[in-house]
């Protein structure tokens, strides 16, 4: 089982990457279209809950790492 959480924890920090990634790349065209409601959504999404959800992940990849969810 420990190895099934370390191999989840390695998981979640990936995907932390991959959303940071993709985020940047799909919702980085929002903040520069010109359109005054692609830069709110643009920035909520980038200064909100992009640090939020990537913060998240990571922290509880972190811990499933480090065994801190050990009984």
């Amino acid at each position: 089982m420990n190895a099934l959480k370390k191999f989840l924890g390695i998981v979640w920090i990936a995907l932390a990457v991959v959303v940071a990634y993709f985020a940047i790349g799909i919702f980085g065209g929002k903040l520069t279209s010109g359109k005054q409601d692609d830069l709110v959504f643009g920035i909520i999404v980038f200064f909100i809950l992009l640090p939020l959800v990537v913060t998240g992940l990571t922290i509880f990849g972190w811990y499933a790492l480090t065994n801190e969810y050990e009984d």
